[in-house]
């Protein structure tokens, strides 16, 4: 099972791996405060495509889009996919206010879309 979460929501035993996916630490958290197992910021959107979106939802369709061509050739996906392997539960931490319309949601869809 992939979930996905704000980092700054309380920590949860059934969270499971905890990967925070976004490429820039987020904002008011201390590093050792932050109950995660990897933060892997090279899965995340890259800064010209996260900056062009800027969380606007009239652009929701076509940053997915983007967004899931960069993860065809993203390396880490399948490091991603691994931990999937090893864990039962993989939570996808991300810093975004916007619960609706952030790239966790993406990355979510593109693994499941992966595992089949």
């Amino acid at each position: 099972m992939i979930k996905v979460k704000r980092i700054y929501d309380a920590p949860l035993k059934d969270d499971g791996y905890r990967i925070l996916v976004d490429r820039l630490w987020p904002r008011g958290l201390k590093k050792e405060n932050a109950v995660i197992d990897l933060w892997l910021k090279e899965i995340a959107p890259t800064t010209a495509l996260r900056k062009w979106f800027n969380h606007e939802p009239g652009k929701w369709q076509e940053f997915k889009n983007r967004y899931f061509e960069e993860l065809a050739t993203n390396n880490f996906v399948g490091d991603v996919l691994k931990i999937y392997n090893n864990y039962p539960i993989v939570t996808l931490l991300f810093a975004a206010h916007d619960q609706n319309y952030n790239h966790a949601l993406v990355l979510k869809s593109f693994l499941e879309k992966e595992i089949g």
